[in-house]
């Protein structure tokens, strides 16, 4: 066999290697046929002794925003905190990189005691305010999740990112969001990110569940007549804050008005409580409002319970206010959330305004006037006859000095027939049944549903488990505690119209405090008293019949106030 001929090396000196026009190696140009490889890069290749002049390659500067958060505040007015940890690491980072041209912005986005749940954070905001005016190359974070811990708000910082070809670096996670690899594991830090927010938060609510439900004071700002214990957290009785609380409530039962309540406390010089912060900063001790004044009326700490979610537990905490003061406050304030403000805009003394009703269309009669002359009168006309023209309702309207009188004198008529007194009782009972038994049906249909939600839930734990069945079981899970929520609701609900039955004496004694005093009242206490007796007035004018359906909770109210 013949050896195989060894090529003999191009020269210099010899004519270059010369494609064909038509060959891959030209590529075509509108106006002439370039070479793929200029002619330096060819003689190179056949020259490798020959001195090769190379231009270093620019470096591009990369200006690095870092970015840090932490959770809570806990520990930030130390000299060097968890946002200083994060910023140091992450400036170590950008010094490793200095040969890519990378530099650190001297500004600071530090968002200290923010959540990552949420993206309304003022660093945060800043930092995307300056990412769109191009001043940011890169975002530097510790790890993912302080920079966001939602999916779905991860990806909109994402975009916001990516549309101003800013790029996103973690400094202690390795991958490249450019990649579909690198944006999978993104993804999936993220979803875990967001878990463990979800998880810490659902711990927290329990652990304040539970707390609650022992009586136990779980945080924030001590009210006005307790203080914290400093040796935990309890609350003890600050004896000179608890007589300012007492006044607040007697002024209030004397008043019966929120307004008149904060004017009277303003004008003795009460103030808020003051307090002390953990900085030395002076905080309250200024005026009352409606607002303050109803949310200290309304608080259950005062009588030594805690709320949470709707349901009262008994506290820890010793009480300060009487049950019997409390209980009279509270009707009051249920009694003025109703009418109180309606009776506060009553000039013309409209008693009825707000539970006269017409039978017929059944729609509320509205509280109207005309003006003759020097005389006024009053009516109240079918809001479905307003709308829809006179002819479609049978009442239209009827004067209102002729239906008060009727109702009033209706009242006073039950001190003095006995028959009426019996049937009025008589009708309240079976009012008052009627609701307790359409609670009881209530409750029979959502433990009803309950059963069914349990059974379904046995039965997804033991199947093959998939996001459908995660999903499911997590409707279930939330159908099963507001369920149980609501027949604990019915249960206090059902209770409280039992402890509301009227007897005999106790509608006799709301009537004997009712009769002698009508005359001497003010229109507006007069309209208090009415809307304490008296649930719903149906007028029907074309049978010119009058249905009264009387407050139980009212009846014994009004009783209660006489005997005090």
């Amino acid at each position: 066999m013949k050896s195989a001929r060894t090529p003999r090396p191009f020269s210099r000196a010899r004519h270059l290697w010369k494609p064909a026009a038509d060959s891959p190696f030209f590529r075509q140009n509108s106006r002439t046929l370039t070479p793929l490889f200029p002619k330096r890069a060819i003689s190179s290749c056949h020259s490798p002794r020959q001195n090769r002049q190379t231009t270093p390659p620019l470096t591009k500067h990369v200006r690095c925003a870092v970015y840090t958060r932490k959770s809570t505040d806990e520990g930030l007015d130390q000299e060097f905190n968890s946002l200083d940890a994060q910023r140091e690491a992450a400036e170590a980072y950008i010094a490793s990189q200095k040969h890519e041209g990378w530099t650190c912005l001297p500004d600071r986005y530090d968002d200290g005691g923010f959540s990552g749940g949420t993206i309304d954070r003022p660093a945060l905001r800043r930092l995307l305010t300056d990412v769109e005016a191009g001043r940011v190359d890169a975002c530097i974070v510790y790890k993912v999740d302080r920079l966001s811990r939602s999916l779905l708000d991860f990806a909109r910082i994402l975009g916001i990112l990516e549309k101003q070809s800013v790029a996103f670096v973690s400094i202690t996670q390795a991958f490249n969001s450019a990649t579909s690899a690198g944006r999978l594991m993104l993804n999936i830090l993220l979803s875990f990110s967001e878990f463990e927010r979800q998880l810490i938060a659902e711990r927290t609510r329990d652990k304040m569940s539970a707390a609650r439900r022992n009586g136990k004071w779980v945080g924030g700002s001590p009210i006005l007549g307790y203080d914290l214990d400093p040796a935990g957290g309890r609350l003890l009785v600050n004896e000179n804050e608890a007589q300012t609380v007492r006044r607040i409530f007697d002024v209030y039962l004397q008043r019966q008005s929120l307004l008149d309540t904060v004017r009277e406390l303003n004008r003795q010089g009460i103030t808020t409580k003051r307090r002390t912060t953990r900085k030395g900063v002076e905080r309250g001790g200024g005026p009352w409002d409606k607002a303050k004044v109803a949310y200290t009326l309304g608080n259950w700490t005062f009588v030594g319970k805690v709320r949470y979610r709707g349901t009262v537990y008994p506290g820890e905490h010793p009480a300060i206010i009487a049950p019997d003061i409390w209980d009279r406050v509270q009707r009051l304030l249920r009694g003025n959330g109703r009418a109180g403000g309606r009776a506060t805009r009553n000039k013309h003394g409209a008693l009825l305004r707000g539970f006269l009703w017409c039978a017929p269309c059944a729609t509320a009669m509205n509280h109207t006037y005309t003006q003759r002359g020097d005389r006024q009168y009053r009516y109240y006309v079918c809001g479905h006859a307003q709308k829809n023209g006179w002819d479609s309702c049978p009442t239209k309207s009827i004067p209102a000095g002729e239906i008060e009188t009727f109702v009033v004198d209706r009242i006073r008529g039950m001190g003095t027939d006995p028959t009426l007194l019996a049937e009025v009782l008589k009708k309240t009972r079976a009012d008052l049944q009627d609701r307790v038994d359409g609670l009881d049906r209530e409750r029979r249909e959502v433990e009803k549903d309950l059963r069914r939600c349990a059974t379904e839930v046995k039965r997804l734990v033991g199947a093959s488990q998939t996001s459908a069945t995660t999903a499911r079981l997590a409707d279930l899970q939330d159908r099963i505690i507001a369920g149980e929520q609501r027949i604990a609701e019915i249960r206090r609900d059902a209770t409280a119209l039992e402890q509301d039955r009227v007897d005999e004496g106790e509608l006799t004694a709301a009537i004997e405090t009712f009769v002698p005093v009508w005359e001497t009242l003010s229109p507006r206490e007069q309209a208090r008293i009415v809307h304490l007796l008296v649930e719903r007035v149906a007028y029907d004018g074309e049978k010119e019949t009058v249905a009264i359906t009387f407050r139980p909770t009212g009846i014994r109210a009004l009783a209660e106030e006489g005997a005090a």
